[in-house]
């Protein structure tokens, strides 16, 4: 029993520390302005568009006139599609290259080697881009303003393009607290952003490094299984003890999931890949601690932290139990809990969400229980991870309206 005591003990002391962390890291981060370094002479760097299109060229449309109606002209867009049909593709500029693989090549990191081995020209900068997003007309000014501060990593801030659903909602409700969490306050307390998977840039050569370390030689190989290639190139910069920064002005709008079975699929594949992950962000936490390192030790803290349903469900069943014979860490799990939850609601006011994403606050355990359906899944990625469909074919006009 005292064994027992002692392990419940040790694991509500580590789940009250990354419940409250958050709540630390969103206070401290009020206090921190963003300076971004004044270049002597301020340059228009070129930038390298990828978009990864697959099965369905056609989502992509909207994506390829927004960054045609970009106002820093300095750069080219390269749309890669990948086992699509492009017989009714009608989209010609000269800042646009259409490439279409003899091969289906079935992977996002491949279909960004195919886009970079086809450049046009050497870029300075590469940004990814998912078929179904979005980039507000000042997209890469803002980019660019960070590259002419001196970044080579810069994460810009993605968010929803539909709120047409409770799902949608629901997704975006949870998009703003990790932006929040996961992006704005480890960058603005002196540690690096998560990437988000696309609307970032990357300065080339550095990124053309991503691309030929041996993780993505070897997730090739490993389909399904493959580490997600956001997770890849945040540990591959960490590594190198390189600040991502994050652009809260350059907005890249993405599709939100709208319905339940979309959930499950999306959430089983970000899970396993979460677990997939750990001995990673645990490496990046140790480099913190050795090499006295503030950004690899709170970026290894923050991508360490357990998905949000885990660690709510975990620390109230834990308080539950201890009411019996630890009642105060009992008492000490619970404030957490709420101190956890109402820190979701102040990230919420803080990025100004819109009205149709706090509603759905009524529609999360709907969208949890989706969440530990997906949990269920992850034994058999090759069989139950398919890719999410996207069908919300709008232009960047009716989103900025």
């Amino acid at each position: 029993m005292e064994i027992l005591s002692y392990l419940y003990i040790t694991v509500s002391g580590i789940l009250i520390f990354f419940l409250v962390l958050p709540t630390l890291n969103v206070f401290f981060s009020l206090f921190s302005k963003e300076k971004l370094k004044a270049p002597a002479e301020s340059r228009s760097f070129d930038f390298g568009n990828i978009i990864t299109a697959y099965k369905n060229v056609d989502i992509a449309k909207g994506l390829v006139h927004s960054l045609l109606r970009q106002r820093h002209s300095n750069h080219h867009i390269y749309l890669v599609a990948d086992a699509c049909d492009v017989s009714s593709w009608d989209i010609e500029h000269e800042k646009l290259t259409l490439l279409r693989p003899e091969e289906p090549l079935n992977l996002k990191a491949k279909s960004i080697i195919h886009g970079i081995e086809n450049f046009v020209r050497p870029h300075e900068y590469i940004t990814v881009f998912d078929a179904d997003n979005l980039a507000h007309p000042d997209f890469l000014t803002e980019i660019n303003r960070y590259a002419n501060a001196g970044f080579s990593a810069i994460q810009g801030q993605r968010t929803a393009k539909n709120l047409d659903t409770v799902m949608a909602c629901a997704d975006a409700l949870g998009e703003f607290y990790k932006n929040y969490i996961d992006r704005v306050a480890p960058y603005r307390n002196g540690s690096s952003a998560v990437i988000s998977g696309s609307g970032m840039a990357v300065e080339a050569e550095l990124y053309k490094a991503y691309l030929a370390s041996p993780e993505i030689e070897q997730g090739k190989h490993q389909w399904k299984k493959m580490l997600q290639e956001d997770k890849i190139l945040q540990n591959f910069l960490l590594r190198k003890n390189t600040i991502i920064a994050y652009a809260w002005d350059a907005i890249c709008y993405d599709e939100k999931v709208t319905s339940a079975g979309a959930v499950e699929t999306q959430r089983s594949r970000w899970l396993f890949s979460y677990f997939q992950n750990i001995p990673n962000s645990l490496g990046i936490l140790r480099r913190g601690l050795l090499n006295f390192s503030w950004n690899q030790w709170l970026f290894g803290l923050v991508t360490i932290a357990p998905p949000m349903f885990i660690m709510l469900f975990t620390a109230a069943a834990l308080a539950g139990l201890g009411l019996f014979f630890q009642p105060w860490v009992s008492l000490a799990l619970a404030i957490s809990i709420l101190l956890f939850v109402g820190t979701i609601f102040w990230t919420l006011y803080l990025s100004r969400a819109p009205k149709a994403v706090w509603s759905a606050v009524l529609a999360m355990p709907s969208f949890i229980l989706r969440q530990l359906k997906g949990l269920m899944k992850m034994g058999n990625p090759n069989k139950n991870f398919k890719h999410t469909e996207h069908s919300r074919s709008v232009s960047i006009d009716e989103v900025l309206k």
